[in-house]
């Protein structure tokens, strides 16, 4: 992993979009089904909106039904960190980008094989980098 990316707030606000600012750095979320990745099948690596660090392949990504872009396993484990949420009186597991702690979203224990594990994502939090025709992802 590359070295953390520290901004200020204004800085932030300038480089996103009012939503993404939204989701990865006010630990807001995407209305289910809005986000532009719920429902691709595009190829590539999902990276970080933030600073563009590669967190999610394709391959890994399935069609969980929640209406969020769902995972069943990271690129890397040191791109991403697991922090406990009590928001909304329930305890759940935030997913943040390790290198600039942008928001994600959550991880759930109720995914499929071979982790068992649904990495439910924004979005808005991801940039999909798309794979050229030959390549594998």
């Amino acid at each position: 992993m590359a070295d953390k990316v520290i901004k200020s707030e204004e800085e932030w606000r300038k480089q996103l979009t009012p939503q993404q600012y939204h989701v990865t750095r006010a630990k807001g979320t995407e209305m289910a089904f809005s986000g532009k990745y719920h429902n691709s099948k595009d190829q590539g690596v999902y990276q970080c909106v933030c600073c563009n660090t590669d967190l999610f392949m394709s391959k890994t990504k399935y069609d969980s039904g929640t209406g969020w872009p769902s995972f069943w396993e990271p690129i890397a484990p040191e791109n991403i960190r697991r922090e406990s949420d009590m928001s909304y009186g329930i305890q759940r597991t935030e997913v943040v980008c390790n290198r600039c702690e942008a928001h994600l979203g959550h991880v759930f224990e109720d995914g499929p094989k071979p982790t068992g594990l649904r990495y439910c994502m924004n979005s808005e939090a991801l940039h999909l980098k798309k794979t050229i025709a030959g390549e594998s992802s």
